[in-house]
């Protein structure tokens, strides 16, 4: 059954990487010291499935999609490889990454130059997929199930091969209308449907009729869109400062009909792909690049952070991993924390201390950091080290910060005067600033008293999560080695003790960490103050203890008072994590966000909590219309069953703008289930607002299962017909999966 250009294979035609894919091959496949087993993979033939077996036992096959992978990585790059394999091998191994939990392959070719094809080779087939567009991801969907659904491969569909399909895609259909669609298609007569009539079904089933509606209305040009028609419907309904010269270039952009084209006009197919586009979608493209000014002291910004970055699941027993870190940074996380300890051979390693997670050396990481922090956002990262390790480790750990970081790493103040406040990030960037502890004043750095003994003790009364999660018995010091002392420049670690001490004891470039508890308290009971403070300091906020199972707090009240570093699990897949991607998506992925201006002012009087007429107060209605969803993914154990769609719209941000409404659920029909139903959202703080879309599975009887969700700040919201993409719990896209939806943002000051 051809799937007519399935990774637009025309592209990939004759290529040698993609054709060595195809006929496949043996890799030695590593787990561990003792498990290392050969294994053949090979590209199917839809170019989007890769399946492994093994050919002594010839188990079942097993098989991967291409859209699930994250990353190939070449050489020893994985922790795995690292130890399990010989530094000989080096030109030999990659590893395949997954998006999500799964976990990832290591491999080793036969020669150096297999592994090139291969790593080659996937890296197009992964290119060309993600360059397909919306349309065509359909159509991938739709025809691997096709091909699914005929089971003896005769390329005919029977009337059982399409209910089954039809199974397959989330949709339960009455018998009856299954053989009526059947039939309607059976042109031939022949009791199957093949070629032309295929396209014909797949035609019926993928018809928008809520496209149909829209265009109807404006396409007023012997039945199609003219340019004039396409200016209307962007000026009219998607309320966009656009020109003619606009609506022109997106029908050169879009149409796929040459013919309409050429006469400068729009048809019903070129107006959906328009609407699958980023031009069509619910965020503001506008937002996508950097916009904010990147000029400002960094205390000024909400700075993307996490939260014992090194574990991979619990905060107990689960896995330490440099691959943690490698994922935090490339979701764009500007802030990693770093758990040291003393470790044998002299070298330090990371762990979450007094708990069973494995441990990984201090040096490891700080390579895989120095490779992965730039490559989602040029902006600086903050190493935050939780230090537990002896005067000589601390030593060794400030020699692996210089060597392998070298000039990156902040040494010393900007400039070559005492600053008076933190730097920006536009001035920090490509750079390393850590944060500790300090054994004297940052001004020392410019006299010549900090020509001081090579170790003191410095207090540790500070609100030090280590000691405080793990009930350490601590001696109220800790020796600290003069070099890791003097690379702690702009985030010197120092003890909270109320806010009217930190404002008259406390420098700019002195922080404190706050157990999320103790800043819930001060962001509900001294909100406004707890604001000042953070105009000009920075303050990172962290989990409880007693979340061992690595679950989350709620952010948005930390940020609501100005706190820059709210630091959460990454590894847990979590609302709360849906929360923090929704508000770092915009200014180009960069982890740092400028906060409005009245939490940047030191006058402020602005209240989260009660906020009263000032400048933040900017009420606005957001009418939103929930039209339908297209091919939502089954969840949950049971393959048989087919989802009843449930959307939920939720506001999450200052306590007055807290809100949430629902559809109705639709039962029976995840493939393309329609809601047509209103609703009407008050807001009066749209700069701290965030919008989420929430897809469920619904059940009466137990809690509604997860089916997707998209969230974005308020401020990015466009007005009119959109697409609304979905995530998984993971934070990966859905690839065909998405929502359909009318906004209107109206003020009502």
């Amino acid at each position: 059954m051809d799937s007519n250009g399935v990774t637009d294979k025309k592209v990939l035609e004759g290529d040698r990487d993609l054709q060595f894919l195809m006929n496949g091959g043996d890799l030695l496949k590593v787990r561990s010291e003792s498990w290392k087993k050969t294994r053949y993979f090979k590209l199917q033939e839809d170019c989007k499935t890769m399946w492994h077996e093994s050919k002594k036992t010839l188990k079942t096959k097993q098989t991967f999609s291409i859209e699930d992978i994250e990353e190939v990585r070449t050489g020893r790059q994985t922790d795995s490889l690292r130890k399990y394999t010989e530094e000989t091998l080096e030109g030999r191994a990659f590893s395949i990454l997954f998006k999500g939990r799964q976990k990832s392959l290591d491999l080793i070719a036969s020669t150096e130059e297999e592994a090139k094809k291969w790593v080659s080779g996937l890296e197009k087939v992964i290119s060309s997929l993600n360059n397909l567009s919306s349309q065509k991801k359909t159509e991938h969907w739709i025809y691997s199930s096709l091909r699914k659904a005929d089971k003896n491969l005769d390329n005919k569909m029977s009337l059982k091969e399409v209910k089954s399909f039809l199974k397959d895609i989330n949709v339960e259909v009455h018998e009856d209308y299954a053989e009526m669609l059947f039939k309607e298609c059976d042109k031939s007569n022949g009791g199957f449907l093949e070629g032309n009539e295929i396209e014909h079904f797949y035609k019926i089933l993928t018809k928008r009729e809520e496209i149909d509606v829209i265009y109807g209305e404006y396409a007023k040009t012997d039945g199609l869109m003219s340019a004039n028609d396409l200016l209307n419907f962007l000026l009219t309904e998607q309320r966009e400062e656009v020109s003619q010269n606009d609506a022109l270039q997106l029908i050169e952009k879009y149409e796929l009909d040459e013919n309409a084209k050429a006469k400068q006009q729009m048809t019903q197919d070129g107006f959906l792909m328009y609407l699958h586009q980023p031009e069509g979608l619910i965020f503001n493209q506008a937002h996508k690049s950097v916009y904010h000014d990147m000029n400002q002291p960094l205390s000024h910004y909400f700075i993307s952070s996490s939260h014992n970055t090194y574990l991979m699941e619990d905060q107990l027993k689960g896995p330490s991993s440099t691959e943690a870190y490698i994922k935090a940074l490339l979701k764009g996380c500007r802030c990693v924390e770093l758990d040291c300890w003393d470790g044998s051979d002299g070298e330090p390693v990371i762990y979450h201390g007094y708990t069973l997670t494995s441990k990984i050396l201090f040096k490891d990481v700080i390579k895989a950091i120095k490779e992965y922090a730039f490559k989602t956002s040029e902006y600086p990262v903050i190493l935050s080290l939780e230090n537990h390790c002896g005067v000589e480790q601390q030593k060794i750990m400030a020699q692996h910060l210089t060597s392998i970081l070298g000039s990156a790493l902040v040494t010393k103040p900007l400039g070559d005067q005492m600053p008076t406040c933190l730097p920006a990030p536009e001035e920090l960037k490509g750079r390393f600033i850590v944060k500790g502890k300090r054994l004297d004043k940052l001004e020392n750095a410019f006299s010549d008293e900090s020509k001081m003994a090579d170790e003191e003790s410095v207090s540790e009364e500070e609100d030090d999560e280590g000691d405080e999660e793990n009930n350490e018995k601590k001696s109220g010091s800790l020796k600290l080695a003069k070099e890791l002392s003097d690379i702690v420049i702009y985030c010197k670690s120092v003890p909270f003790h109320g806010l009217e001490d930190s404002r008259e004891k406390h420098s700019f470039y002195e922080m404190a960490s706050f157990k999320e508890g103790k800043a819930l308290k001060l962001a509900e009971e001294s909100a406004t103050e707890y604001i000042r403070h953070n105009t000009d300091k920075l303050s990172r906020i962290y989990p409880g203890g007693m979340r061992t199972d690595s679950s989350n707090y709620n952010p948005v009240p930390m940020w609501n008072a100005g706190c820059q570093i709210v630091a959460l699990n990454f590894q847990t897949p979590c609302l709360e994590m849906d929360l923090n991607q929704g508000l770092f998506y915009q200014n180009g992925r960069s982890g740092y966000i400028l906060k409005p201006s009245y939490l940047r002012e030191r006058d402020t009087e602005f209240d989260p909590i009660t906020p009263t007429k000032g400048p933040w107060l900017k009420r606005k209605t957001l009418h939103v219309m929930v039209i339908s969803a297209q091919q939502l993914p089954k969840v949950g154990k049971r393959e048989s069953a087919i989802v009843d769609p449930i959307v939920k719209v939720q506001v999450y941000g200052v306590p007055a703008d807290t809100a949430a409404v629902e559809t109705s659920y639709i039962k029976n029909n995840g493939f393309n289930p329609m809601w047509n139903e209103n609703f009407q959202l008050e807001v009066c703080v749209p700069d701290l607002a965030l919008v989420r879309f929430l897809i469920e599975d619904y059940d009466s009887t137990s809690d509604n299962e997860f089916i997707g969700q998209y969230t974005l700040p308020f401020n990015s919201l466009r007005n009119g017909y959109h697409h609304v993409p979905l995530l998984t719990q993971d934070g990966n896209l859905l690839s065909s999966a998405g929502l359909f939806v009318h906004i209107m943002v109206v003020d009502t000051e």
